[in-house]
């Protein structure tokens, strides 16, 4: 087998000595462009877990990496004058032109040829080889002759970035922050030899612009670094080994690559993508170079157990490694926006602006940074109570941030645990009866904070099925009135109304009959911001609003309102999401008016708001008032994340107390991008920058999750619709399962709660002795890390 690699980075190389050490037998080349010594960069940081990769599949290269390393486990984060530390994190860095001499020495050892000086434009020069890689780099010529197999994706990132070095010896993975008159600068710095330091200055395109760094020469804008983050350099100057550069081009803006394909069948030797001309990760969560030699180590694994068979092997590799590439690039794609979107975050406490830090990509949780430094998860655990009124008691367990209590207006809810308004379909007349009084009330006792009724309509033509309930009748309110008034008495937990009006969305069936389908009989007239028919040649046709229907409506909004108080509601929520009637004036994908209340957002949102305010006028102004909003439609040329900010902006500015973030729902051509906490980002994008408090919504299902979203400050709630329908007790059972036991239980089920802990105890136990694993490597597993 002859084997060519284009390309003698990390990637060629390690699958070179692969392929070699398997079989001597095999005809391998590495050719590269540059000489030996060249290489541009300072230091790559691999991850422990990395390690044990290289390890497993070539000891002798892994024991003269590990003997080059500079290994440390802690995490410095230095924002306006402090400093927070974390531990546990098991970080290695190596000089990137020392890896790569590594490399070459083992290739040269085990036989394979390197061919350095060489320019290669085309796989074509191969003409006899049986494999080809191309291993060429983010830039891979070789990707771009064949993009039409390829169909690479590169998305040219935020925020410009230049990668230095210098002598002051960081003993931590430092992030510093610096603020100048621009705008922020941040510098990602960590030690990879015995006398070095990468040091990589990265800023938001607009202010690297605004500090004029486009115009000024290399060594000026060094010079520039210098000054800026001269308090942690100590004196040490920064350095550049990019000779080649001029001027401004040494900043870069990071490029993310995806392919759609990995490999081209060209009629001769298929040639596959490996590294970075495959796929990218950001350099803030230090994968770039573990991927590239794990394409290496998978490659070489799906050849040798399909011998005989490259096609199959191909394939292998490419459905194996593109899974695992996206998981790491989706948590890559979420540590690059908060580094873009730092300004979003300077105005967190610095302890939590650091948490949010550590947690900025979604592998690292609460509950896996506790097992890393629990000393560091306590105390922050212990500084999130204070804050909320709840000191340390001693001798007492840290409180999780998940059942800190959340104070609104006179209201105060026991913990952060929402049970989302979800619809059941079950009233008659638009009356709930006993089926609402044992769902809600078994979600009450089951330790939630806040418990939502589903969407509550407000007169009958408002629902979206004839199962819906109602808040437009006496005999509706006083059945109501029954249900708040049980999980007043037997539980502590509060009680919330979501009001709402179908709008186009209505008169349709029950949704185990047919979700969305139209009633056969029985339908009423429908009513939108435009004429609208939600599920195109299905859906009837609803009729744009008059201003006499826009009057009737908000009267009905506002009587509701009055009559929930009078139920005994504890917080009222407006729905102005999922293509309902308020949600269709603010869409302008179902807002085609020309009047005042079309066109621009300030027009779309003029008649929500009308609502909003006549309802806070009839609410008690003592209780809290809510808004869920879908803060993006996806769909081209609806709601973005960007207008979801400026909605919540102005519903708070009419008297909002909170922005229920969800998305979608609008227009069946929407095409979501699904995931755990999938939602989360715009909770924490509304909370953040419009600077209202939010309930996050969207798989959350554990109580990692939520601790992990109210510890970082990415919302106030969490909402949790599924898992409660799953398992009434949610709440408690999650609180036993991560080992937190102060926790009340209703005094009539008091009996399992210590049995229920006991059996957890014992799972956790037989779990972590079967692995044979300790606290991090059990976190890191679970994780998938």
């Amino acid at each position: 087998m002859k084997i060519v690699c284009i390309g003698g980075g990390p990637a060629g190389l390690y699958f070179a000595i692969l392929m070699k050490k398997a079989d001597p037998s095999r005809d391998i080349t590495v050719v590269e462009r540059n000489r030996p010594y060249d290489t541009f960069g300072w230091g790559v940081v691999f991850s422990d877990q990395t390690l044990g990769n290289l390890q497993a599949a070539d000891a002798p290269t892994a024991a003269a990496i590990l003997d080059a390393f500079s290994h440390w486990d802690d995490i410095e984060i230095h924002i306006r004058g402090r400093t927070m530390r974390s531990g546990g994190h098991g970080f290695c860095g190596i000089g990137r032109k020392r890896l790569l001499n590594i490399l070459q020495q083992r290739c040269e050892e085990l036989g394979v040829k390197l061919q350095f000086e060489t320019d290669v434009v085309s796989d074509a020069d191969f003409p006899d080889a049986d494999l080809i890689i191309a291993s060429d780099g983010l830039n891979s010529r070789i990707r771009s002759r064949h993009a039409d197999t390829y169909r690479p994706d590169v998305d040219l990132r935020r925020c410009r970035f230049v990668w230095l070095g210098t002598h002051k010896l960081f003993e931590a993975f430092t992030f510093a922050f610096e603020e100048t008159e621009w705008g922020w600068f941040q510098a990602h710095a960590y030690r990879f030899d015995a006398d070095t330091s990468t040091f990589i200055v990265e800023t938001p395109e607009e202010v690297w612009q605004a500090a004029g760094l486009d115009k000024m020469e290399k060594e000026e804008s060094i010079a520039f670094c210098e000054r800026l983050f001269a308090k942690h350099l100590d004196g040490h100057r920064l350095m550049s080994n990019a000779a080649h550069l001029r001027g401004s081009s040494q900043w870069i803006r990071f490029p993310r690559v995806v392919c759609r394909t990995w490999v081209h069948h060209n009629g001769r030797a298929p040639v596959v993508l490996m590294g970075d001309a495959a796929h990218t990760a950001h350099f803030s969560i230090g994968s770039g170079t573990k991927l590239a030699l794990e394409d290496a180590i998978e490659l070489a694994r799906c050849i040798g157990r399909r011998a005989g068979d490259l096609p199959g092997a191909l394939h292998d590799y490419e459905t194996v490694r593109s899974v695992e590439v996206l998981r790491i690039q989706n948590a890559a794609r979420n540590s690059t926006e908060w580094f873009e979107n730092v300004k979003r975050y300077v105005d967190l406490p610095p302890e939590q602006f650091a948490y949010s830090l550590l947690t900025r990509s979604q592998r690292i949780s609460h509950e896996n940074l506790r097992l890393r430094d629990p000393r560091y998860v306590e105390g922050y655990e212990d500084w999130i109570a204070e804050r909320c009124g709840v000191p340390r008691v001693a001798q007492r367990h840290s409180i999780p941030p998940m059942f800190t209590p959340f104070t609104v207006r006179s209201v105060q809810l026991k913990n952060r645990v929402v049970v989302s308004p979800m619809a059941q379909y079950s009233a008659v007349d638009g009356v709930p009866g006993d089926y609402h009084l044992v769902h809600l009330g078994s979600r009450a006792m089951g330790g939630a904070g806040l418990v939502f009724a589903e969407m509550t309509c407000v007169s009958a033509d408002a629902r979206i099925t004839p199962a819906c309930p109602g808040l437009y009748t006496a005999e509706q309110r006083d059945a109501w009135k029954r249900i708040a008034g049980f999980v007043h008495a037997n539980t502590d937990a509060k009680i919330a109304v979501q009001l709402g009006h179908a709008g186009a969305k209505g008169a349709t069936k029950v949704a185990w009959e047919g979700i969305d389908q139209p009633l056969e009989q029985g339908a009423w007239p429908l009513i939108s911001a435009s004429p609208q028919q939600y599920l195109d040649g299905v859906s009837a046709w609803s009729r744009a609003m008059t201003r006499e229907d826009m009057d009737r409506v908000t009267a009905d909004f506002a009587r509701s309102a009055r009559w929930a108080a009078e139920a005994g509601f504890d917080w009222l929520e407006l729905h102005c999401a999922h293509g309902y009637l308020l949600s269709s004036f603010i869409s302008p994908l179902t807002n085609q008016r020309t009047d005042e209340y079309g066109g621009s957002l300030e027009n779309r949102l003029r008649y929500p708001l009308e609502v909003f305010r006549a309802v806070r006028k009839a609410w008690p102004q003592h209780l809290p008032m809510s808004v869920r909003i879908s803060a993006h439609d996806w769909v081209e040329g609806g709601i973005t994340p960007d207008d979801a900010v400026e909605i919540a902006r102005a519903f708070k500015a009419a008297g909002a107390d909170l922005i229920d973030c969800s998305s979608g729902q609008v227009s069946k051509q929407e095409s979501p991008t699904y995931g755990r906490m999938w939602q989360t980002p715009f909770a924490d994008r509304i909370r953040n920058e419009a600077g209202i408090a939010t309930i996050a919504v969207g798989a959350i299902s554990e109580a990692d999750h939520v601790n992990s979203i109210i510890a970082a400050g990415r919302a106030d709630l969490c909402a949790i619709a599924r898992p409660h329908l799953a398992h009434p007790a949610w709440t408690l059972n999650e609180a036993a399962r991560i080992g937190y036991l102060e926790v009340e239980w209703p005094r009539q089920y008091r009996a399992a709660k210590s049995q229920l802990e006991r059996n957890l105890e014992r799972e956790r136990a037989q779990a972590a002795q079967g692995a044979g694993l300790s606290p991090l490597e059990q976190a890191n597993r679970a994780l998938g890390v």
